[in-house]
């Protein structure tokens, strides 16, 4: 129905976000291994306008119109945002129209080298920027960037972002992302790199994340939770968190079967929350989460947003 917006779709760390695609499919500056999105099509850091703003904002309307307001509105896509040149007047008529709604943007960090890149940016309640490494060996064989891009203005131009956005607005937040690669950014002199680097830029938060689906090299495998938390206690940092989600039960210590036969025979009966799920249970709902994620991976259950009460809920139903 809807051509640059979809979802809306729940997600860890926004609550139920509508995402906002302006960019075609793999326009980017980088070409990395893991992309979910396939490989790259056109390896560019021009910036052009690819679809008319006004024709974004009415389908935002439209969408809003006839549903409930989400959490987040992120900007994101198959491509990288910020190559859109009309992106700053994207989220300007954004914070106008919908002021109630919190805007987010994922991006790749590839342009916040670029004052004007950055300015566009400063009205975004959160940005998620990405920084995968900080060593140029590592950065060229995850992110393989387009030739003019260097690893040191793209560290810059992060915490030049962090700092001039902060200095607008406390309140405004800016999580970075660091996709991890086993025997790529794993060694002890990429985790130093990268220590120095999140030192320097100071983000609200880190997010160590690893590959969830397949990536556009087959050879990139998930990263173990194992290695993930052995990661984050060297970085020995206090705003790190690891994202990925379990996807083996193996990753799991103490893994119970019983749960999971629990989880399968009560939402048989009917679709629940986790919320629900974890109050009958007797278990936080970070441990039940870790057991749907697992069973969601088997493809043994099925998500879905639903539209109650004016508001979006997320249930979990068996596979059928």
């Amino acid at each position: 129905m809807y051509k640059t917006i979809y979802g809306p779709v729940p997600s860890r760390r926004l609550g139920i976000s509508l995402g906002v695609d302006i960019v075609p499919h793999k326009i980017c500056s980088f070409n990395c291994v893991y992309c979910e999105c396939g490989k790259n099509t056109i390896l560019t850091t021009e910036r052009r306008d690819f679809v008319p703003i006004d024709f974004v904002i009415s389908e935002i309307e439209d969408f809003l119109s006839k549903n409930p307001a989400p959490d987040y509105i992120s900007i994101s896509g198959s491509g990288e945002p910020t190559l859109h040149s009309e992106l700053g007047t994207l989220i300007s008529k954004i914070k106008k129209k919908f002021p109630d709604i919190k805007l987010a943007l994922l991006t790749n960090s590839s342009l916040l080298n670029e004052k004007k890149v950055r300015e566009e940016i400063y009205p975004v309640d959160l940005v998620l920027p990405s920084l995968d490494a900080a060593t140029e060996k590592a950065f060229k064989k995850i992110d393989r960037p387009f030739n003019s891009i260097k690893l040191e203005n793209i560290i810059k131009g992060i915490a030049d972002l962090v700092s001039e956005m902060k200095n607008i607005s406390t309140k405004k937040q800016i999580w970075l992302e660091i996709f991890i690669i086993e025997g790529i950014n794993t060694d002890e002199e990429n985790i130093y790199a990268l220590k120095k680097a999140i030192e320097f830029i100071k983000p609200d938060k880190v997010q160590l994340n690893t590959l969830d689906r397949p990536g556009t090299e087959d050879w990139v495998k998930s990263t173990s939770i194992e290695t993930l938390e052995s990661i984050k206690e060297k970085l020995n940092l206090p705003n790190i968190e690891i994202i990925s989600k379990f996807k083996h039960r193996d990753e799991i210590k103490h893994y119970r079967s019983d749960i999971e036969a629990t989880i399968l025979e009560t939402i048989k009966r009917r679709p629940l929350r986790l919320e629900d799920i974890s109050e009958i249970l007797g278990l936080s709902k970070e441990e039940i989460r870790k057991y749907i994620d697992i069973l969601m991976n088997e493809n043994k259950i099925i998500q879905k947003t639903i539209c109650s009460n004016g508001s979006y809920e997320v249930f979990y139903g068996p596979k059928r």
